[in-house]
């Protein structure tokens, strides 16, 4: 269902296409509207991710949908020597490069133009791999997590942070109010690209969440999944193995 979804519904590019032009437009003040859009939420909801991640003491670690880094950033807290953001917006990752620099992390992030649908790393190359509110660009959700599952080590951990939809009354209709109202109007006063976060509301509304993502995981060969609803079920942390 989410691939039917794409940022810009009168170009004949594909969604993979769309959502790199999409993210290169809002690259510069995709950081600050999202701190306003997620209530500054976001960043709890990322250093649990963290948490879990450097509960498993992983070496080397792959952010996949890395944008500017914030997670890849994060994810220095769990010690790992090697850290690797990877997205296909060069106007993200060029961001992103500015703010490592600024940390003096270079040593520590490398951020790397590459498709999370043909990953440019070998079987079993990383002890972690992480996604924040990224799988739901993918152009081909299934082929994503593979390559994901191909990538990552026997027994290593895959945690993805992703918006859902809550079920109970009346968060699931608030939700909804804000979502369809409040996030598009953000968007349209603040960004460049009106339908940027159009897309982004439309994307998370059309994302497998829950327990359909828990079976699609299944399905590809991860064991051990967990889903974790965040603040009230707008979000998700699931966690898996291989």
């Amino acid at each position: 269902m989410s691939e039917k979804v794409k940022p810009y519904k009168n170009s004949e590019l594909g969604k993979k296409e769309q959502v790199a032009k999409m993210f290169d437009t809002i690259s510069k003040e995709y950081d600050g509207l999202n701190r306003v859009i997620s209530f500054g939420i976001d960043v709890k909801w990322r250093n649990k991710v963290v948490k879990i991640i450097g509960d498993t003491n992983p070496n080397s670690i792959l952010d996949i949908a890395t944008g500017t880094g914030d997670l890849a950033i994060n994810l220095t807290k769990t010690k790992a020597s090697k850290i690797i953001g990877l997205d296909i917006s060069e106007g993200m990752l060029e961001v992103g490069r500015k703010k490592i620099e600024k940390l003096n992390l270079n040593n520590t992030i490398e951020m790397v133009f590459g498709d999370s649908e043909k990953i440019p790393f070998e079987d079993n190359s990383f002890d972690a791999i992480t996604v924040a509110f990224g799988v739901r660009n993918f152009e081909n959700l299934e082929k994503g997590l593979s390559e994901i599952y191909r990538v990552l080590k026997t027994g290593g951990t895959f945690a993805v942070l992703e918006t859902s939809i809550p079920t109970k009354t009346p968060y699931k209709q608030g939700y909804t109010f804000y979502s369809k109202n409040i996030l598009p109007l953000i968007g349209k006063l603040f960004s460049k690209d009106k339908s940027a976060y159009k897309y982004l509301s439309d994307s998370a509304a059309a994302f497998p969440y829950g327990e359909a993502f828990n079976n699609i995981l299944q399905k590809i060969g991860f064991i051990a999944i967990e889903n974790k609803p965040q603040t009230f079920g707008v979000a998700s942390i699931y966690i898996a193995k291989k």
